[in-house]
Protein backbone atom coordinates (compact mmCIF):
# COMPACT_ATOMS: atom_id res chain seq x y z
CA UNK A 1 0.00 0.00 0.00
CA UNK A 2 1.33 3.40 -0.97
CA UNK A 3 0.43 6.67 0.69
CA UNK A 4 1.64 10.05 1.84
CA UNK A 5 1.93 9.60 5.60
CA UNK A 6 5.67 10.35 5.47
CA UNK A 7 5.63 12.67 2.47
CA UNK A 8 8.64 15.02 2.51
CA UNK A 9 10.05 13.29 5.61
CA UNK A 10 13.58 11.97 5.70
CA UNK A 11 15.17 9.35 7.90
CA UNK A 12 17.96 6.91 8.65
CA UNK A 13 17.31 3.17 8.95
CA UNK A 14 19.87 1.17 10.94
CA UNK A 15 20.11 -2.60 10.64
CA UNK A 16 18.56 -3.77 7.36
CA UNK A 17 20.37 -6.97 6.40
CA UNK A 18 17.99 -8.89 4.14
CA UNK A 19 14.28 -9.34 3.43
CA UNK A 20 13.80 -11.07 6.81
CA UNK A 21 14.95 -7.96 8.67
CA UNK A 22 12.34 -5.82 10.38
CA UNK A 23 14.48 -2.83 9.39
CA UNK A 24 14.17 -3.89 5.73
CA UNK A 25 10.38 -3.86 6.01
CA UNK A 26 10.43 -0.51 7.83
CA UNK A 27 12.50 0.97 5.02
CA UNK A 28 10.09 -0.36 2.37
CA UNK A 29 6.99 0.87 4.20
CA UNK A 30 8.53 4.28 4.91
CA UNK A 31 9.51 4.68 1.27
CA UNK A 32 6.03 3.64 0.16
CA UNK A 33 4.63 6.36 2.40
CA UNK A 34 6.81 9.00 0.74
CA UNK A 35 9.98 9.11 2.85
CA UNK A 36 13.52 9.68 1.61
CA UNK A 37 16.02 7.34 3.28
CA UNK A 38 19.62 6.69 4.14
CA UNK A 39 20.34 3.02 4.90
CA UNK A 40 23.18 1.94 7.13
CA UNK A 41 24.73 -1.16 8.63
CA UNK A 42 28.17 -2.37 9.67
CA UNK A 43 30.73 -2.99 6.91
CA UNK A 44 30.51 -6.77 7.49
CA UNK A 45 26.69 -6.76 7.34
CA UNK A 46 26.72 -4.69 4.15
CA UNK A 47 29.07 -7.21 2.52
CA UNK A 48 27.14 -10.27 3.74
CA UNK A 49 23.61 -8.93 3.28
CA UNK A 50 21.61 -7.48 0.42
CA UNK A 51 21.13 -3.90 1.60
CA UNK A 52 22.23 -2.56 -1.78
CA UNK A 53 19.20 -4.25 -3.37
CA UNK A 54 16.97 -2.43 -0.88
CA UNK A 55 18.74 0.83 -1.71
CA UNK A 56 18.05 0.30 -5.40
CA UNK A 57 14.37 -0.40 -4.76
CA UNK A 58 13.90 2.65 -2.54
CA UNK A 59 16.31 5.01 -4.30
CA UNK A 60 18.30 5.34 -1.08
CA UNK A 61 21.94 5.97 -0.25
CA UNK A 62 23.91 3.37 1.73
CA UNK A 63 26.51 4.55 4.24
CA UNK A 64 28.41 1.88 6.15
CA UNK A 65 28.97 2.58 9.83
CA UNK A 66 30.10 0.64 12.88
CA UNK A 67 27.51 1.57 15.51
CA UNK A 68 30.11 1.08 18.26
CA UNK A 69 32.33 3.81 16.76
CA UNK A 70 31.65 7.44 17.65
CA UNK A 71 33.66 8.51 14.61
CA UNK A 72 31.55 6.36 12.28
CA UNK A 73 28.29 7.61 13.80
CA UNK A 74 29.41 11.21 13.50
CA UNK A 75 30.38 10.69 9.86
CA UNK A 76 27.11 8.88 9.12
CA UNK A 77 24.92 11.64 10.53
CA UNK A 78 27.00 14.42 8.99
CA UNK A 79 26.92 12.81 5.54
CA UNK A 80 23.21 12.07 5.87
CA UNK A 81 22.51 15.75 6.60
CA UNK A 82 24.37 16.64 3.42
CA UNK A 83 22.29 14.15 1.44
CA UNK A 84 19.06 15.41 2.99
CA UNK A 85 20.02 19.06 2.70
CA UNK A 86 19.82 19.66 6.44
CA UNK A 87 17.92 18.18 9.36
CA UNK A 88 15.93 14.99 9.00
CA UNK A 89 12.84 13.54 10.69
CA UNK A 90 13.33 10.02 12.00
CA UNK A 91 15.71 7.23 12.94
CA UNK A 92 15.15 3.50 13.34
CA UNK A 93 17.58 1.63 15.60
CA UNK A 94 17.37 -2.08 14.77
CA UNK A 95 20.73 -3.32 16.02
CA UNK A 96 21.37 -6.29 18.27
CA UNK A 97 23.98 -9.00 18.68
CA UNK A 98 25.26 -11.15 21.55
CA UNK A 99 28.52 -13.10 21.27
CA UNK A 100 27.37 -15.18 24.25
CA UNK A 101 24.23 -16.22 22.36
CA UNK A 102 26.17 -16.91 19.17
CA UNK A 103 28.64 -19.08 21.05
CA UNK A 104 25.87 -20.76 23.07
CA UNK A 105 27.43 -19.72 26.38
CA UNK A 106 24.85 -20.05 29.20
CA UNK A 107 23.93 -16.93 31.14
CA UNK A 108 25.28 -18.37 34.40
CA UNK A 109 28.64 -18.99 32.71
CA UNK A 110 28.75 -15.71 30.80
CA UNK A 111 31.91 -14.26 29.38
CA UNK A 112 31.98 -10.70 30.68
CA UNK A 113 34.04 -9.61 27.71
CA UNK A 114 31.26 -10.91 25.47
CA UNK A 115 28.59 -9.32 27.66
CA UNK A 116 30.23 -5.92 27.34
CA UNK A 117 30.23 -6.37 23.56
CA UNK A 118 26.52 -7.23 23.73
CA UNK A 119 25.78 -4.03 25.63
CA UNK A 120 28.04 -1.99 23.37
CA UNK A 121 26.42 -3.19 20.14
CA UNK A 122 22.82 -3.65 21.24
CA UNK A 123 22.26 -0.74 23.64
CA UNK A 124 25.11 1.74 23.95
CA UNK A 125 25.01 2.18 20.17
CA UNK A 126 21.57 3.74 20.71
CA UNK A 127 23.03 6.25 23.17
CA UNK A 128 25.83 7.07 20.73
CA UNK A 129 23.36 7.75 17.94
CA UNK A 130 21.17 9.94 20.14
CA UNK A 131 24.10 11.81 21.63
CA UNK A 132 25.58 12.54 18.22
CA UNK A 133 22.23 13.53 16.72
CA UNK A 134 21.64 15.86 19.68
CA UNK A 135 25.11 17.40 19.33
CA UNK A 136 24.62 18.00 15.60
CA UNK A 137 21.00 19.12 16.04
CA UNK A 138 20.34 16.62 13.27
CA UNK A 139 16.68 15.82 13.92
CA UNK A 140 13.96 18.29 13.05
CA UNK A 141 11.47 19.47 15.69
CA UNK A 142 8.72 16.87 16.26
CA UNK A 143 11.02 14.21 14.81
CA UNK A 144 10.87 10.61 16.00
CA UNK A 145 13.40 7.98 17.04
CA UNK A 146 12.35 4.34 17.42
CA UNK A 147 14.39 1.40 18.70
CA UNK A 148 13.29 -2.23 18.50
CA UNK A 149 13.11 -4.08 21.81
CA UNK A 150 11.63 -7.30 23.18
CA UNK A 151 9.62 -8.45 26.22
CA UNK A 152 12.78 -10.12 27.59
CA UNK A 153 13.65 -6.68 28.95
CA UNK A 154 10.94 -7.29 31.57
CA UNK A 155 10.59 -11.07 31.67
CA UNK A 156 13.15 -13.84 31.70
CA UNK A 157 13.10 -16.05 28.63
CA UNK A 158 15.32 -19.10 28.50
CA UNK A 159 18.03 -18.80 25.88
CA UNK A 160 17.72 -15.04 25.36
CA UNK A 161 20.72 -14.65 27.65
CA UNK A 162 22.38 -11.24 28.07
CA UNK A 163 20.29 -9.80 25.23
CA UNK A 164 17.53 -9.40 27.84
CA UNK A 165 19.84 -7.20 29.89
CA UNK A 166 20.78 -5.24 26.78
CA UNK A 167 17.13 -4.63 25.87
CA UNK A 168 16.44 -3.39 29.42
CA UNK A 169 19.30 -0.93 29.04
CA UNK A 170 18.04 0.09 25.60
CA UNK A 171 14.61 0.94 26.99
CA UNK A 172 16.15 2.89 29.87
CA UNK A 173 18.21 4.95 27.44
CA UNK A 174 15.05 5.76 25.48
CA UNK A 175 13.42 7.12 28.63
CA UNK A 176 16.46 9.04 29.83
CA UNK A 177 17.29 10.63 26.48
CA UNK A 178 13.59 10.98 25.66
CA UNK A 179 13.18 13.46 28.47
CA UNK A 180 16.17 15.55 27.38
CA UNK A 181 15.42 15.45 23.64
CA UNK A 182 11.74 16.16 24.19
CA UNK A 183 12.39 19.01 26.59
CA UNK A 184 15.01 20.72 24.45
CA UNK A 185 14.13 19.87 20.83
CA UNK A 186 10.59 18.41 20.80
CA UNK A 187 11.98 15.11 19.50
CA UNK A 188 10.26 11.94 20.69
CA UNK A 189 11.99 8.66 21.51
CA UNK A 190 10.23 5.31 21.93
CA UNK A 191 10.94 1.60 21.87
CA UNK A 192 8.75 -1.09 20.31
CA UNK A 193 8.59 -4.45 22.08
CA UNK A 194 7.93 -6.68 19.09
CA UNK A 195 6.72 -10.28 18.95
CA UNK A 196 9.48 -12.84 18.39
CA UNK A 197 10.18 -12.55 14.66
CA UNK A 198 12.13 -15.03 12.55
CA UNK A 199 14.92 -12.72 11.44
CA UNK A 200 18.50 -13.78 10.72
CA UNK A 201 19.55 -12.54 14.17
CA UNK A 202 16.58 -14.10 15.98
CA UNK A 203 17.09 -17.52 14.44
CA UNK A 204 20.44 -17.76 16.25
CA UNK A 205 18.73 -17.97 19.65
CA UNK A 206 18.44 -21.52 21.01
CA UNK A 207 14.87 -22.79 20.83
CA UNK A 208 13.62 -19.73 18.96
CA UNK A 209 11.10 -21.65 16.86
CA UNK A 210 9.54 -23.04 20.05
CA UNK A 211 9.39 -19.53 21.46
CA UNK A 212 7.56 -18.30 18.35
CA UNK A 213 5.09 -21.20 18.63
CA UNK A 214 4.50 -20.52 22.34
CA UNK A 215 3.90 -16.80 21.87
CA UNK A 216 1.57 -17.52 18.95
CA UNK A 217 -0.55 -19.76 21.21
CA UNK A 218 -0.47 -17.22 24.03
CA UNK A 219 -1.29 -14.08 22.05
CA UNK A 220 -5.01 -13.47 21.43
CA UNK A 221 -4.20 -11.72 18.12
CA UNK A 222 -1.27 -13.96 17.26
CA UNK A 223 2.31 -12.87 16.69
CA UNK A 224 2.94 -9.57 14.94
CA UNK A 225 4.88 -9.96 11.69
CA UNK A 226 7.83 -7.88 10.52
CA UNK A 227 5.55 -6.14 8.01
CA UNK A 228 3.06 -5.26 10.74
CA UNK A 229 5.86 -3.95 12.93
CA UNK A 230 6.95 -1.78 10.02
CA UNK A 231 3.46 -0.28 9.83
CA UNK A 232 3.65 0.56 13.53
CA UNK A 233 7.05 2.20 13.04
CA UNK A 234 5.67 4.32 10.21
CA UNK A 235 2.86 5.48 12.51
CA UNK A 236 5.46 6.50 15.12
CA UNK A 237 7.50 8.34 12.50
CA UNK A 238 4.42 10.21 11.35
CA UNK A 239 2.78 13.35 12.73
CA UNK A 240 -0.10 11.23 14.06
CA UNK A 241 1.95 10.36 17.18
CA UNK A 242 3.46 13.74 18.05
CA UNK A 243 2.82 13.44 21.79
CA UNK A 244 3.98 9.84 22.23
CA UNK A 245 7.44 9.69 23.79
CA UNK A 246 9.54 7.83 26.40
CA UNK A 247 7.30 4.77 25.99
CA UNK A 248 7.99 1.09 25.55
CA UNK A 249 5.15 0.11 23.24
CA UNK A 250 4.16 -3.54 23.05
CA UNK A 251 3.46 -4.78 19.54
CA UNK A 252 2.96 -8.44 20.29
CA UNK A 253 -0.66 -9.42 19.72
CA UNK A 254 -1.37 -9.11 23.44
CA UNK A 255 1.31 -11.56 24.61
CA UNK A 256 2.72 -9.18 27.24
CA UNK A 257 -0.65 -9.01 29.07
CA UNK A 258 -1.37 -12.75 29.08
CA UNK A 259 -0.94 -15.31 31.83
CA UNK A 260 -2.24 -18.49 30.20
CA UNK A 261 -4.32 -18.84 27.05
CA UNK A 262 -6.82 -21.56 26.13
CA UNK A 263 -4.59 -22.67 23.24
CA UNK A 264 -1.64 -23.06 25.60
CA UNK A 265 -3.77 -25.00 28.12
CA UNK A 266 -5.03 -27.34 25.39
CA UNK A 267 -1.52 -27.96 24.09
CA UNK A 268 -0.25 -28.65 27.62
CA UNK A 269 -3.19 -30.99 28.30
CA UNK A 270 -2.54 -32.84 25.02
CA UNK A 271 1.12 -33.34 25.92
CA UNK A 272 0.14 -34.48 29.42
CA UNK A 273 -2.42 -36.99 28.12
CA UNK A 274 0.12 -38.45 25.67
CA UNK A 275 2.72 -38.90 28.39
CA UNK A 276 3.44 -42.53 29.29
CA UNK A 277 5.20 -41.72 32.53
CA UNK A 278 3.84 -42.97 35.90
CA UNK A 279 3.73 -39.46 37.32
CA UNK A 280 0.46 -38.63 35.47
Amino acid sequence: MEGTLLKEKKGIIFGALNEKSIAWQVALKSWQQGAQLVLTNSPVAVRMGSINELAEITGSKVITADATSMEDIDTLLTESMKIFGGQFDFILHSIGMSPNVRKDIPYEQTSYENMLKTFDISALSFHRILQTAYKLDAIREWGSVVALSYVAAQRTLSGYNDMGDAKALLESIARSFGYIYGRDRKVRINTISQSPTLTTAGSGIHGFESLIDFSERMSPLGNATAEECADYCVALFSDLTRKVTMQNLYHDGGFSSMGMSLKAIEQYRKSFDECDCDDK
